[in-house]
Parts: structure tokens; sequence; C-alpha cells
């Protein structure tokens, strides 16, 4: 299979297409990696070097995949943070060509805008655009907490509010929705939860919460996802083998003292995910009762 992947890139360390492509060339995948920026290291260092590339160098790289009559075979295009408006539309125009020659084809889209207690950290009129013209035209997309109550217009503070909340995304057009991490008020202490919806189920997959904060995980994890659901369309199973690797990614992070996520020491936990954490199917319609599944 083959993905089309347009994120960022960074020489050291893991953001972006350097957080992503790894990841799936480890599970077999083919990726081809179009980059949007290429930065020395990611912005959180506070110093960075490097060049944005201008949207229309970008739309010509496409093009010239395009070209090579490859797009046909192209399974699924994932994006990750787009920078402002003009690649955005780099990005949709990608995927309608995509799904143009290949129907069966697959959108997943991260709309990264922002994170709680961070706020927005994107430029103005892009998360009005990723909500009005990048979510709809996705099949998969894997918001934050922060990025899922901006998409719906709603506040999540229990499980039911984030079953409400994403089946409100659902109504924007994609068929799956996959909160890459969820803290709920009415959750087991000092744990945190992915929860992936689609229009006839729910599944919540909680993890302990670890002691650190780095940059890269929700690609990684939107990459595998992704992965994952290629292969056998079940969000149950996608969810479960996402979030027992990224926890072991994380939690050899978290051992080390690393401040970039340990993509190639647990490598073969990406490859061969755990066991670890079981996903449990939740009512949609009532969000406090017990496991189904």
């Amino acid at each position: 299979m083959n993905i089309l992947s347009i994120q960022s890139s960074v020489a050291y360390g893991h953001v972006g297409n350097s957080a992503a492509v790894f990841p799936l060339q480890r599970l077999g995948f083919g990726v081809w990696p179009v980059i949007t920026v290429h930065f020395s290291n990611h912005t959180g260092y506070g110093q960075w070097r490097g060049p944005v590339l201008p949207a229309a160098d970008i739309a010509d790289v496409i093009a010239g995949i395009e070209e090579r009559g490859v797009l046909p075979s192209c399974d699924a295009v994932l994006s990750g943070y787009m920078g402002d408006v003009s690649l955005g539309e780099v990005i949709t125009d990608a995927v309608s060509k995509v799904k143009a020659v290949n129907p069966q084809a697959v959108y997943c889209c991260d709309p990264v805008m922002g994170d709680v207690g961070r706020g927005f950290f994107v430029r103005p009129g892009l998360p009005e655009f990723i909500r009005d013209r990048a979510v709809p035209l996705a099949d998969i997309i894997t918001p934050n907490q922060f990025e899922l109550e901006f998409l719906t217009g709603r506040t999540i503070a229990t499980l039911a509010d984030a079953l409400s909340a994403a089946k409100a995304a659902l109504a924007l057009g994609p068929r799956l929705v996959v909160v890459t991490s969820l803290m709920r008020e009415d959750a087991p202490a000092d744990t945190i939860e992915m929860l992936a919806v689609q229009e006839d189920g729910a599944w919540l997959l909680e993890t302990p919460l670890l002691p650190l904060s780095v940059s890269g995980a929700g690609d990684a994890t939107s990459a595998l996802f992704l992965a994952h659901y290629l292969r056998d369309r079940s969000p149950a199973s996608a969810l479960e083998k996402t979030a027992n690797s990224i926890f072991a990614v994380l939690e050899r992070t978290a051992a080390e003292g690393a401040r970039e996520i340990q993509l190639i020491p647990a490598q073969e936990e990406i490859a061969h995910p755990p066991s670890r954490f079981r996903a449990r199917a939740v009512e949609r319609q009532d969000a406090s009762a017990s496991a189904v599944g």
C-alpha cells in the first residue's frame, strides 16, 4: 500500500513527516513524503533554522508525482500541520486528485490547530479552513480534545460530552473520528484516553499518563492509526495497536529522559504492537454504560 504524506520535516528529531514516515515504512507501507517545511529542529526549542516551502513549490512536487502516473496506486493521503490556507488548498486539491483516480483512497486529516492550555497556534483563518474545507473532505480525522471542541463548538468535560462532540464531527463529513488525547473529568485519575467513533460504534482506550511533554507523538499517532486501519478497517483494532505502540514509544522516551520521542529504539514495538492495553466498546447513547466488548 502507498501513502502520500504531506507534512513538515526536521533534520533533528521527530515531528511531521519525520515522525510519520519511519513508522509507516516499518509497518511495510510505501510512503511518498512531500515536505512543507524543512527545519533544523522543531519549533519547541525556541530556535530553529531552515526554509518554509512556498505553496506553489509544494504543488509542483505533487504535480511531478501525478505526472509519473502513480496516483491510482495511492491508497491514502495523510496531512498534518498546514501552516496557512494556501498550503491547505494545495493539500485538499491533492486529495481531490487522488480520489478522482482512486475513489477507494482514504484521506486522514490530522486537524492540527492548537491544544488545551496553549490555545490556537496556527495563523488566522486556518482553523476555519480546516473545519469548512479539509474536514468535510476527510474520511478519518484525528483531533485532540481542544481541536474537537473547536470543530464542533462544544465543550468536553465528560465521556458523554466527548461522544456527543464526536458524533457532531461525523456530521461534518468524516466517517471516523479518533480523539487522540482525551482528558475528561469522569475518567480515572492519572490516565489519558483515545476514543474512536464511527456511525455504528465507539471504542475507548486508556493508558497511564506519563510525566513528559514532547512533540511529534500526535503525528506518529495519526500515521499509525491510518496504517492499521488500512490493513483491516477495524477502528477498535487500529486503536489498540496504535495506542500500544505509542505508549511503548513514550514510555521509553520518559525512561531515558529524552526530549525527542524514541521512535527508532522502540521500532520493534511499532512493527509488532504489544497487547498491553485493550479498547472497550462504549454505548453512544449512554456514555455511562459498562463495556460491551
